[in-house]
């Protein structure tokens, strides 16, 4: 490798703005997490009531989202619908909405299979002391689903931080938007560039992402024992 390449990395600002990228890929990661979270909660709920139009019209959300690409729901809400609905979001803010969205879809399936596994006299001794059903959620399956749903919630956040790798396709200046017009300003000069540039963006996914499998993975042991 060109060793002159390495001062592609700290030429300029070029470091600092690879960091600033990174930033963006977390917090919007952490955006649509939480958003995601808390909806795909009600949703799971939703999903185990006795209520068959409800269930056909979660079902009918939850199979659009697993089988359309998550890339062609990035360019459907970022360059088709606001032309057609003269709607104009920031494209950060459409790669929240459709996360968000994706995330909600992936983690009421964890909801409802974490509430589907609490012990059904765990659900009859709280309606025969005369909780509703939201209250029986509430106190009751919510709290003991939640240590079920953690490893694979946890899994689901690594490939949210993944998956922000798509951002630079509707234009988020996210870490690897950055780095490769970092690449593109330096390629002339330094064609090696493209290694050591890319080499740290996989680092900072690395940093991000292994402690959180790894916490994933201990978790699962845990429950094993």
């Amino acid at each position: 490798m060109d060793l002159l390449a390495t001062n592609i990395l700290f030429a300029g600002n070029n470091f600092q703005r690879l960091l600033g990228g990174l930033w963006t890929t977390i917090w919007i990661a952490l955006l649509s997490l939480a958003i995601g979270l808390i909806l795909g909660t009600v949703l799971g709920m939703l999903r185990t009531l006795n209520n068959r139009f409800l269930r056909l019209i979660l079902r009918l959300y939850l199979e659009f989202f697993r089988i359309v690409p998550t890339v062609v729901l990035l360019f459907l809400a970022y360059y088709i619908l606001p032309r057609q609905l003269n709607i104009n979001l920031p494209a950060d803010q459409v790669a929240v909405l459709v996360f968000a969205l994706w995330v909600a879809t992936e983690f009421s399936d964890i909801v409802r299979g974490a509430l589907d596994s609490v012990p059904q006299h765990q659900r009859e001794a709280g309606l025969a002391i005369g909780l509703s059903h939201w209250q029986l959620f509430h106190y009751v399956l919510l709290p003991q689903a939640l240590t079920l749903e953690l490893p694979a919630t946890i899994n689901l956040a690594t490939r949210v931080v993944k998956t922000t790798s798509l951002l630079m396709l509707i234009s988020v200046m996210d870490v690897i938007n950055i780095g490769q017009q970092i690449i593109e300003a330096n390629g002339q000069t330094h064609p090696n560039g493209i290694f050591l540039i890319y080499g740290v963006i996989f680092f900072f996914y690395f940093i991000v992402d292994y402690p959180l499998s790894l916490l994933a993975k201990r978790m699962n042991i845990v429950r094993q024992h």
